[in-house]
């Protein structure tokens, strides 16, 4: 049985996702393969960037953030898939060396009405660096079975 069904969820629950160091040689490989802008690629083109510096790529982050949720929560839950991300915001840079911590926040719970087997939750994602500073918000809808009886 899954460790979280859709059952488990409440509204105004928040999960710590734990955190991860980000590193320049994943930035750069990332960028490399998915978001290619200087910035991302070469530590001196980003010197003379509007961010002095290099930083990873927004959607790194993203991605960042969804395997912290996958190892943490969604890997022993009963996910049965999402139906997208409503808002997305990149609030600060992320560079070299920043530890960046997850939290997810439960805001909406609501039962299917078509299918009792299941229902969906609305949440909140957030990437915050070492200093507090919170970097990354997101909200989407995932989908998840309930409890077998």
């Amino acid at each position: 049985m899954p460790e979280h069904t859709f059952d488990d969820f409440e509204a105004g629950r928040v999960y710590a996702l734990g955190s991860k160091v980000v590193t320049e040689d994943e930035i750069v490989a990332f960028a490399r393969q998915f978001d290619p802008q200087p910035f991302h690629l070469d530590p001196e083109a980003a010197k003379d960037s509007v961010f002095g510096g290099l930083i990873a790529s927004g959607w790194h982050t993203g991605a960042m953030w969804m395997r912290l949720y996958v190892d943490s929560l969604l890997g022993g839950a009963s996910g049965q898939g999402s139906s997208g991300i409503e808002e997305l915001r990149w609030l600060a840079p992320v560079r070299p060396g920043d530890t960046l911590s997850g939290r997810l926040i439960v805001l909406e719970v609501t039962s299917s009405e078509s299918h009792p087997d299941r229902g969906t939750i609305r949440i909140r994602g957030e990437m915050v660096n070492q200093d507090g500073v919170t970097v990354m918000t997101m909200v989407s809808r995932g989908r998840f079975a309930r409890r077998q009886n």
